[in-house]
C-alpha cells in the first residue's frame, strides 16, 4: 500500500534526455552488418520515449504524464537492453566465425557502443523502478526502496528537506555496475535490484572479455 503527500519538487529530466540521445547516436553508428533495425525505427522509439519526459517538465498537469513516463521508460529501457544483448550476440557470432567483413575498428566501436548502451538502459530502468519512479520520489510516496544510497544517512540538519536520488545517481550506479561488476557505495535491497545488477554485470563482462579484447587483438 502506498501513501502520497503533496508534491514538493519535480525532478528535471534533461540528464535522462541527454542519455537517450547518446544511446541514439551510438545505435545508429553500429555497422549495418551488426545493426538489427534501420535507423528510422530507432528514431521512432527515441521520440516516443522523449515525449513524456518533456511533457512532465513543461505541461501544467503532470500526474497523467508521470504515469505514462514511468511505463514508457521501463518499456524503452527493456527494449534497449534487448537490442543491446541482441547486438552483442551478433557481434560475438561474427567474432567466433572470424568474419573478415567486420574490421577490428568496427568491433571496437560496436563493443564500446554496447557497453555504453548497457549502462544507459539499466540506469534508466533503475531510475524508473526505485521507490515508484521519479514521480513517487517527488511525491514522497512510501514504497520499499530497491537501493540504499549513502546520502540518505546524512544528518537532517545538513539536508532539512530530505535527500532524494536523481537520475545522475542511478547513472553512476549503472556505470559502477558495468565497470566494477559489483555495487560500490549503493546497496541493492530487493531481489529484483540484485538480479538486474547481476544481468548488467554479466553483459558488461561478456562485452569486455569477448568483443573488445578481440577487437584490440585484431588492431594490434
Amino acid at each position: 500500500m502506498t501513501v502520497s503527500t503533496k508534491t514538493k519538487h519535480n525532478e528535471q529530466r534533461w540528464a535522462v534526455v541527454l542519455s537517450i540521445l547518446l544511446a541514439l547516436a551510438l545505435l545508429v553508428q553500429f555497422p549495418h552488418r551488426i545493426r538489427l533495425f534501420s535507423p528510422w525505427v530507432i528514431y521512432a522509439l527515441v521520440a516516443v520515449e522523449i515525449m513524456p519526459l518533456v511533457a512532465v517538465m513543461l505541461m501544467p498537469h503532470k500526474k497523467v504524464w508521470q504515469i505514462i513516463e514511468r511505463w514508457v521508460t521501463m518499456i524503452f529501457s527493456i527494449a534497449a537492453g534487448i537490442l543491446c544483448f541482441a547486438n552483442l550476440a551478433i557481434i560475438i557470432n561474427a567474432v567466433l566465425r572470424d568474419n573478415q567483413d567486420v574490421t577490428g575498428l568496427q568491433l571496437l566501436i560496436s563493443g564500446l557502443g554496447v557497453w555504453t548502451i548497457n549502462i544507459i538502459s539499466f540506469s534508466m530502468l533503475y531510475w524508473a523502478l526505485d521507490r515508484g519512479g521519479a514521480a513517487g520520489r517527488s511525491n514522497d510516496t512510501t514504497t520499499l526502496p530497491d537501493w540504499l544510497f549513502p546520502q540518505e544517512g546524512a544528518p537532517k540538519e545538513d539536508c532539512p528537506d530530505g535527500w532524494k536520488p536523481a537520475y545522475i545517481d542511478y547513472l553512476f550506479l549503472g556505470y559502477s555496475t558495468s565497470a566494477a561488476f559489483s555495487p560500490t557505495d549503493v546497496l541493492p535491497l530487493t531481489h529484483r535490484a540484485k538480479l538486474l545488477m547481476m544481468l548488467q554485470s554479466a553483459i558488461s563482462l561478456l562485452t569486455i572479455l569477448v568483443v573488445m579484447s578481440r577487437a584490440i587483438n585484431i588492431l594490434a
